[in-house]
C-alpha cells in the first residue's frame, strides 16, 4: 500500500511552490478571423464547411474570435491568477501554404498575444501542431507523406526564430495519436480519410517531424529553452483478467501508445505493432536513420488526459461494439486491432459520455514516471464537458466540472506523493469554444461563451480553480 491511498478528498493538499498552474486552447477552435492577416485554409476549414462533417454545420471561422478578443482573454486569466497559457500556433496563418517565408502578421499576432502573456505575468506554452494542417500540404498527400516532415521542421523554425526570444516553453505535436488514426483512419477528424494504412503512413510522418522540428527548435532557441510533445496516452484497460481481454489491451496500448513512446523515448517501435500491423503493411515507409531521427531528447514529458479506455476481444463473427470515445464511423481508428471491443467504463459521465475515473490518471503519470525515470512529466490538458447555462442571475453554477478538476488535481498530487516528478497542470479549457466535429454542442471551458454575443462569464468551477493555482492549495469545492 502507498502512502497516498485510502485517503480522505476532504483533506487540503500542497502542491510544490514551483508547481506550474494552466489553462490551454487551440488555434482554430479559439481564434476565428478565418481568412485575415493572410491565413489560408487548414485542413479543419475544409472539413469543417464540408457537409455533414461536423455538427449541424457549425466552422471555426469566427469560434469564439479570440483573434480579435485576446486581450481581454488574457486580463481574465490573469485575474483567475493564473501563471501558465497554453496555446497553439496557426500554421496556416504563419505559413499560408506550408512552404517558404512567414507571413510577418501572422507572427505578429502571436508576438502581441506572447507580450500581453508576459505583461501580465502568464508564462506562455506554445504548441506548433494542433491538428491544423495547412490545407495546401494536405493536397499535396498530407501527413502520409514523408515531405510534411520536413516541412513541418521549417515551420517550426521560423516560429522559433520569431518567438524564442519570449517563450520558453514549446510543444511540438498535440495528440499525434488523434491526427494519424482519427484524421486518417476512421475519418471523424480532418481531413476525413478513412485508410489505415494511410493512418500508419501518418503516424510514422508525425514521429519524424516531431524529431526534426525537436533539432530545428534547438538549433534556433536559447540553451534555457524546454522542448517536449503533448500525447493522449491511453490508460487502457482489459474488461476482465481473462488471458484473451489482456491481449486486446496490448493491441490498443500498442497503436495508441507505443507507436509514440517507443521511437521517441526508446528509439525503436515496438515489434508486437509490426506484428499486429504486418498484414496491413510492411513498414517499408520506415527508412534507415529515421528512428534515430525521431529520438530526441525532451526536457519532460506532456500527458493529455480525459477517461480510460475499456477494451475486450471479440470473436469472429462476433459485434463489435466501439465505444471507444472518439466519435461514430463505420471505420475503426486502431490500425491493426479491428476485433478488439471496446466498452464504457462504469460510473459517473461527462456530457461527452465519458467515464470520469481519476485514479486511471494516477495509475497512468505513476506508470510513466516508473517506465521513464528522470523524465519530468506535465499534465498538458485535463477537464471534462458538461451542460452549463447561465443562470438568472448571470452567473454559471457548474459544480461537476469543480469536482471533476478536484478529483484529478488529487490524483496529480497523490502521484507526486508517490514520486512521479510532475511538474505542472493545464486545465483544458480556458474557453468554450469550437469542439472539433461536435461544433459548439460541448462546452468544455473554465469560462463561458455567448455564442450569439461572445460575452465571456467565468463559471464557479473557474473562481474555485482560481483559488487553487493562486495559493498552491487543493481544497474540495464550496470548502474555501
Amino acid at each position: 500500500m502507498t502512502a497516498s491511498e485510502n485517503r480522505p478528498l476532504t483533506a487540503t493538499r500542497t502542491f510544490p511552490p514551483d508547481f506550474l498552474w494552466g489553462t490551454a486552447t487551440a488555434a482554430y477552435q479559439i481564434e476565428g478571423a478565418a481568412r485575415e492577416g493572410g491565413r489560408t485554409p487548414s485542413i479543419w476549414d475544409t472539413f469543417s464547411h464540408t457537409p455533414g462533417k461536423v455538427f449541424e454545420g457549425h466552422t471555426g471561422d469566427v469560434a469564439v474570435d479570440h483573434y480579435h478578443r485576446f486581450p481581454e482573454d488574457v486580463r481574465l486569466m490573469s485575474e483567475l491568477g493564473l501563471g501558465a497559457y497554453r496555446f497553439s500556433v496557426s500554421w496556416s496563418r504563419v505559413q499560408p501554404t506550408g512552404r517558404g517565408p512567414a507571413v510577418q502578421q501572422g507572427l505578429d499576432f502571436y508576438r502581441r498575444l506572447v507580450d500581453e502573456l508576459l505583461a501580465a505575468g502568464i508564462t506562455p506554452a506554445l504548441t506548433l501542431y494542433h491538428w491544423d494542417l495547412p490545407q495546401d500540404l494536405e493536397d499535396a498527400g498530407g501527413w502520409p507523406e514523408r515531405a510534411t516532415a520536413g516541412r513541418f521542421a521549417e515551420y517550426a523554425a521560423l516560429v522559433a526564430d520569431a518567438l524564442g526570444d519570449r517563450v520558453k516553453h514549446w510543444i511540438t505535436l498535440n495528440e499525434p495519436w488523434c491526427s494519424a488514426f482519427l484524421g486518417y483512419a476512421s475519418g471523424v477528424h480532418a481531413p476525413g480519410r478513412t485508410n489505415p494504412v494511410a493512418a500508419l503512413q501518418a503516424a510514422h510522418h508525425l514521429n519524424v517531424g516531431h524529431g526534426l522540428a525537436v533539432q530545428a527548435l534547438r538549433a534556433a532557441l536559447p540553451g534555457d529553452a524546454q522542448v517536449t510533445v503533448s500525447l493522449n496516452l491511453h490508460e487502457v484497460r482489459p474488461l476482465t483478467s481473462s488471458v484473451e481481454d489482456r491481449e486486446a489491451a496490448r493491441r490498443i496500448d500498442a497503436v495508441g501508445n507505443r507507436i509514440w513512446l517507443g521511437p521517441m523515448l526508446e528509439g525503436a517501435y515496438p515489434e508486437d505493432l509490426f506484428a499486429d500491423t504486418a498484414h496491413l503493411t510492411d513498414w517499408s515507409f520506415v527508412r534507415d536513420g529515421d528512428t534515430a531521427t525521431v529520438h530526441q531528447p525532451l526536457d519532460l514529458l506532456a500527458v493529455n488526459y480525459y477517461t480510460p479506455t475499456v477494451v475486450a476481444h471479440a470473436a469472429e463473427g462476433d459485434a463489435v461494439p466501439q465505444e471507444d470515445g472518439h466519435g461514430h464511423s463505420e471505420h475503426s481508428p486502431w490500425a491493426g486491432s479491428e476485433g478488439v471491443a471496446f466498452h464504457r467504463a462504469p460510473g459517473e459521465r461527462t456530457a461527452m459520455n465519458w467515464a470520469v475515473d481519476a485514479d486511471a490518471l494516477y495509475d497512468l503519470l505513476t506508470r510513466t514516471a516508473a517506465r521513464y525515470p528522470g523524465l519530468p512529466l506535465v499534465v498538458s490538458e485535463n477537464g471534462a464537458a458538461y451542460e452549463d447555462e447561465i443562470g438568472p442571475d448571470g452567473t454559471v453554477h457548474d459544480p461537476e466540472r469543480a469536482a471533476y478538476v478536484h478529483a484529478h488535481l488529487d490524483a496529480v498530487h497523490r502521484a507526486i506523493t508517490d514520486g512521479a516528478d510532475v511538474r505542472g497542470y493545464f486545465l483544458w479549457s480556458l474557453l468554450d469554444n469550437f469542439e472539433w466535429s461536435y461544433g459548439y454542442a460541448k462546452r468544455f471551458g473554465a469560462v463561458h461563451v455567448d455564442y450569439d454575443t461572445l460575452k465571456r462569464t467565468p463559471k464557479s468551477s473557474a473562481h474555485w480553480y482560481s483559488r487553487v493555482a493562486r495559493t498552491g492549495e487543493l481544497r474540495p469545492p464550496g470548502c474555501d
